[in-house]
């Protein structure tokens, strides 16, 4: 890739980052964002509030009816909670989206005349709405690359590829930030996300079917269909001092 990072890598280590981009390009030109929102920044906002913890084929079954009751902000303020929390329960912690929905419309009126913000800052003092959600809203909704969203399935590829050693979410997004270019990180979450759900799977991998698996180390974990040579320690797991069984 032309575009420059912000971190120095290594010449081989930006090659195969560049392989894992030229791939994921080739595989999924389109990748998107699969919560559906009709192109209101608003809907885009509940639907990935309500996305926590549950699968975007809930959220699609459940923001239809929650739209047609209250289709903005203005509408979503007046709510009762209870009112809301009948039609998302099936979304899981459902009492705490609905208090978040709410205040998060209540806020959007009171703050930003019922419009949702463009920035970074405005949109983290919402309600419910830290960075993955904030990220998500900016680039799908704005197209504004303020950062990588790191969901369950960008955490776990981005151990799985070597691309971060860190567990945290926010730490994972910075190190994604600095090795991919930044007109990419976008589109680059979104095609981690479709890979996550389409091929590597977190409990069985599809390997022998992933067209990243040659440069990939986790593809040559015990386990996993692709061997080739000397297997590598996988960035997911760590060596840890053995217990002792009690005497």
């Amino acid at each position: 890739m032309a575009a420059k990072r912000l971190q120095s890598l290594s010449a081989a280590e930006q090659a195969r980052i560049d392989r894992i981009l030229g791939t994921l390009a080739e595989l999924y030109p389109k990748a998107s964002c699969e919560l559906e929102f009709r192109g209101d920044p608003f809907q885009l906002l509940c639907a990935t509030i309500l996305s926590a913890q549950c699968t975007d084929v809930r959220v699609n079954m459940v923001t239809p009816a929650l739209f047609a009751r209250w289709p903005d902000a203005r509408a979503l303020a007046g709510a009762r909670q209870k009112d809301v929390e009948k039609i998302i329960q099936s979304t899981g912690f459902f009492r705490n989206k609905a208090k978040n929905l709410t205040g998060t419309a209540r806020r959007l009126v009171d703050m930003h005349g019922g419009n949702v913000p463009r920035t970074m800052v405005e949109m983290i003092e919402l309600p419910g709405v830290a960075r993955k959600t904030a990220n998500v809203v900016l680039g799908t909704a704005f197209g504004l690359t303020t950062g990588v969203v790191v969901d369950t399935h960008v955490m776990r590829l981005s151990a799985r590829l070597a691309l971060s050693r860190h567990a945290d979410a926010k730490k994972i997004e910075q190190d994604l930030m600095a090795k991919i270019p930044q007109p990419l990180w976008i589109l680059f979450a979104h095609q981690l996300i479709w890979h996550g759900r389409r091929v590597c799977d977190a409990r069985k991998p599809k390997c022998d079917a992933c067209r990243l698996a040659p440069v990939c180390p986790s593809s040559e974990l015990p386990g996993r269909t692709i061997k080739r040579g000397v297997r590598s320690r996988s960035p997911l797991r760590s060596r840890s001092p053995r217990r002792r069984s009690p005497r």
